[in-house]
C-alpha cells in the first residue's frame, strides 16, 4: 500500500514527509493506522547522530491506532483493536523476559539499526529500503510492526493520550517507581523536565515521596513540574542542593533521576552529590556514543554506599505497565492531557522538533 511517512534521509538533515511503498505485514506482524505520535527526544539523537541508526529511517517510536491487518500466526490481537505501540518489543521465552526484565528483551537489541527482526525492511520509497526506528516508525499514517511490540487497550481510550504512554510516561513513571525505588516518604529530584522527566516527577508523586525537586533551567517547564507533582523546583543542580540539603536536614536525596536531553558525563558528579547514604542516581537520558569519560567521587560511591543506575523504558514492562497506567488515568491518579504542550499534523513535524529544541514542549504530538 501507499502511505505518507516522515523520513530522515541522512544525519543532521530535515524530516521529509513524502509517500511511500509499506508491505503487508509477514508472520508475527500486524498492519496499524495510527492515531497519533510522540515527539520525542529520542528521534532527536537520529538526526544529531547521538544514536547511530542506518538511514535512511521512518522515525517514530511513540504511538497508538489500530489494527487493520495481521500477519500469519498473530492471535494476540484482531483486526479493529486499539493498541499502543512500545519502543521495545518483549518477546516473553528469552532469558530476560523470563526472568522479568522485558525492557532488556533480546529482540530488542537491533531495534534502532532499521530492518525488521527478520533482517528484512516494509518501507521503500526512491528505490531504496527504509528503516523503521525502534521497528515501529510511527511517524506514517500506517506502519508494519511486531505483534510482540504492540498492547492491546481498552475499547474508546483516547488514542491520542494512549500514544504517550508508549514511550514518555512509562519511561519516566518507570524510572521513578521501578529502576529508582521510590517508596513513601522519600525525596526524588528530577534533572530535566521533558517528556520524560515530567512522567518521573508523577512517578515520584505516586510513589508516595514527601519531596519531589524538579530541576530544569526553563520557568515554563518549572512550572508544568509544579503542576505535574513537583513540591519544589530549582534552575539548576547547585540550586537544588540546597533546598534539598535544607528540607532534608542535611541527608540529602534518596534518589536522583537524569532525564536530561542528552546525558553529559559531567552531570554525573553534581547528581551523585544531590543524593545522600544509599542514594541511586538514574540514568535515563541517552549519552553520546562516543561519550566514555564521567566525573565522579569513587570515595563517596564506597564510603556512602550510593549507586549508579541506567534505565531503559524505565525498567518496565510494556504489557503489564501500559494497561495499568491507562487505568490510573482513568481515575484521576495520572495526568495525561496536561503532558501535550502543542499538537501538530505530520507536515508540521520539523516544526514540532524546532519547539522541542527551544524548550517551548513537554511532548509535542502528531495527531493524524
Amino acid at each position: 500500500m501507499r502511505t505518507q511517512a516522515a523520513v530522515l534521509w541522512e544525519q543532521g538533515g530535515k524530516w521529509e514527509v513524502e509517500e511511500v511503498e509499506l508491505d503487508p505485514p509477514n508472520a508475527g506482524e500486524v498492519l496499524v493506522e495510527l492515531a497519533a505520535s510522540g515527539l520525542c527526544h529520542s528521534d532527536e539523537h537520529l538526526v544529531t547522530g547521538d544514536l547511530p541508526v542506518g538511514f535512511p529511517m521512518v522515525g517514530g517510536h511513540e504511538g497508538a491506532g489500530r489494527v487493520l491487518e495481521t500477519g500469519p500466526g498473530v492471535t494476540d490481537v484482531a483486526v479493529g483493536d486499539p493498541v499502543v505501540m512500545t519502543f521495545l518489543p518483549s518477546c516473553g521465552r528469552c532469558s530476560y523476559c523470563v526472568r522479568g526484565y522485558t525492557s532488556l528483551c533480546d529482540d530488542g537489541a537491533g531495534a534502532t539499526l532499521g530492518p525488521q527482526l527478520d533482517g528484512t525492511y516494509r518501507f521503500h520509497a526512491r528505490g531504496e529500503d527504509v528503516g523503521q526506528m525502534c521497528l515501529l516508525g510511527t511517524f506514517a499514517r500506517h506502519t508494519v510492526v511486531p505483534v510482540k511490540s504492540v498492547v492491546k487497550i481498552d475499547e474508546g481510550f483516547p488514542l491520542h493520550l494512549a500514544a504517550l504512554v508508549g514511550c514518555g510516561v512509562t519511561t519516566g513513571f518507570g524510572s521513578a517507581v521501578r529502576t529508582a525505588d521510590l517508596r513513601a516518604g522519600d525525596t526524588a529530584v528530577v534533572i530535566g523536565v521533558g517528556g520524560i522527566g515530567a512522567n518521573a516527577v508523577q512517578g515520584a508523586k505516586v510513589a508516595g515521596c514527601r519531596y519531589v525537586v524538579a530541576v530544569d533551567p526553563v520557568a515554563f517547564k518549572r512550572e508544568k513540574a509544579l503542576e505535574l507533582g513537583a513540591t519544589h523546583v530549582a534552575a539548576s543542580m547547585d540550586e537544588a542542593w540546597n533546598t534539598v540539603s535544607t528540607l532534608t536536614r542535611g541527608q540529602l536525596a534518596d534518589a536522583a533521576i537524569l532525564t536530561t536531553g542528552v546525558a553529559e558525563g559531567s552531570y554525573l558528579q553534581p547528581a551523585l552529590q544531590l543524593v545522600g547514604k544509599k542514594g541511586r542516581v538514574v540514568v535515563t537520558a541517552l549519552g553520546h556514543p562516543d561519550e566514555e569519560t564521567a566525573s565522579l567521587s569513587l570515595l563517596d560511591l564506597t564510603l556512602y554506599e550510593k549507586q549508579i543506575r541506567g534505565a531503559l523504558f524505565g525498567s518496565s514492562n510494556g504489557q503489564h505497565d501500559v494497561p495499568r497506567l491507562l487505568e490510573m488515568y482513568n481515575l484521576g491518579q495520572l495526568k495525561l492531557d496536561e503532558l501535550i504542550t502543542h499538537e501538530y499534523s505530520l507536515e508540521e513535524i520539523n516544526q514540532g522538533y524546532d519547539d522541542m529544541r527551544e524548550g517551548r514542549n513537554i511532548r509535542g504530538l502528531i495527531r493524524y
